[in-house]
């Protein structure tokens, strides 16, 4: 199959119905982190670590997911995701204890690598022309931002309506619903006749030994950290930490009444302006040095999130922050993977991008357990939240001498 020079082609129609659904479901849970304690009276490292397990789980599962889908195809590797996902969604409606929630979330996590960034933004550049490429993956970036818009609000309406229990089926529903569209969704066949050369161990052990595939690997561990706490613990945070919302100002006016909502109205903002940071990412990767994009992302969130932490927090503050940290949320995302592309090939994209992937979840990892136990210490998220400016800073640097060029083949032995 050949790659069409049409940006909107089918498979990435179906690709972002994908990434948009399974990250709706994942982008609501940092909104059960207090239902779920409160009902079992839990300290708030129990589902923090919970939601820890999964953002690992994920991470391990991704280039698994990216081997899988090339060894029996990227259809069958999304079905396979797709139930992983919903069984641990069913097991965790009817857990009760900590330990029951922490090992479901394994699988939740490896249904996410199933239907997330690494199998279906593998074949999205497969399926794409050269020239629309960075553009393609930041279209199906996008989706996941279209999910985390979506995501917290639907989960914060259901909560009004109904127990966390119901909604976990209702979301497993949902994925497996998603799985009605697969037909539709060719994947393309076409590779270079020199990619066809390398196999999947040689490939790996190219990428390994060269020093910016470790940089790539280092840099991506704070976008984790970074994100994984914020998506977890900032609904909790906002919550606990702002100011009163006026009665009868603005933002009661658009349904944003107690600093509970403002929460989930934040995480929806962050969503929203990342659709736009993202194709202004995906439009200026094709135009100019992905490493020195990335580096900027990084650099804005440093400077973003210290200035948060250290002015007053009122309503107004926490929807700008939230409004500029968007703009730079999953930018990283088609830039990062576009990278891998150009310089490591499109053969075995989905692997090499969920080793990478993975760092980004170990991130995920410490940024969300972390983000729990240091809460039931202090009594506060300040400490993690100078640790995530911490590592920003250093993703920003460790991207500029990152060699942005072609990885030379080597003939396999």
């Amino acid at each position: 199959m050949t790659t069409s020079s049409k940006l909107f082609t089918p498979v990435l129609m179906i690709g972002c119905i994908i990434i948009l659904v399974s990250f709706a479901i994942r982008a609501s849970f940092g909104l059960f982190q207090i239902p779920i304690s409160t009902e079992f009276d839990w300290l708030r490292a129990e589902f923090s670590l919970a939601l820890a397990i999964q953002n690992l789980s994920w991470g391990i599962g991704q280039p698994i997911f990216g081997a899988i889908a090339e060894k029996i195809g990227d259809r069958r590797a999304i079905i396979i995701g797709a139930l992983i996902y919903a069984l641990g969604l069913i097991l965790s409606a009817g857990a009760i204890s900590p330990i029951e929630h922490q090992f479901y979330e394994i699988l939740i996590g490896f249904g996410v690598a199933g239907t997330g960034f690494g199998v279906v933004l593998a074949v999205v550049g497969r399926a794409s022309s050269d020239e629309n490429r960075s553009m393609s993956l930041a279209v199906a970036t996008v989706a996941g931002s279209g999910g985390q818009v979506v995501g917290p609000l639907v989960a914060s309406w259901l909560l009004s309506m109904m127990v966390w229990q119901t909604i976990f089926i209702i979301y497993a529903g949902s994925i497996l619903a998603v799985l009605m569209l697969l037909p539709f969704m060719r994947a393309p066949s076409h590779i270079a006749r020199t990619d066809l050369e390398d196999t999947l161990r040689h490939n790996l052990k190219k990428a390994c030994s060269d020093p910016s595939f470790g940089m790539l690997f280092l840099g991506f561990f704070s976008c984790g950290y970074f994100l994984a706490f914020m998506t977890s613990h900032f609904p909790a945070f906002v919550a606990e930490s702002c100011g009163p919302i006026a009665v009868g100002g603005l933002l009661e006016g658009l349904g944003i009444a107690s600093t509970s909502a403002l929460g989930a109205a934040a995480i929806a903002v962050i969503g929203l302006f990342n659709i736009i940071g993202t194709l202004a990412a995906g439009y200026l990767g094709d135009r100019y040095p992905k490493k020195y994009l990335l580096s900027a992302i990084y650099l804005a969130r440093t400077v973003m999130a210290t200035a948060f932490i250290l002015l007053p927090m009122t309503p107004l503050s926490v929807l700008l922050f939230s409004a500029g940290l968007g703009a730079v949320w999953l930018a990283s995302v088609p830039l990062t993977s576009g990278l891998i592309g150009y310089v490591y090939g499109l053969r075995y994209m989905g692997t090499l991008y969920g080793i990478i992937f993975f760092s980004h979840q170990l991130g995920g990892f410490v940024g969300v357990w972390l983000g729990g136990r240091l809460y039931d210490v202090y009594g506060n998220y300040e400490l993690v939240w100078w640790l995530g400016i911490a590592v920003s800073a250093f993703s920003a640097l460790i991207h500029l001498p990152i060699q942005e060029r072609p990885l030379s083949k080597v003939q396999p032995v």
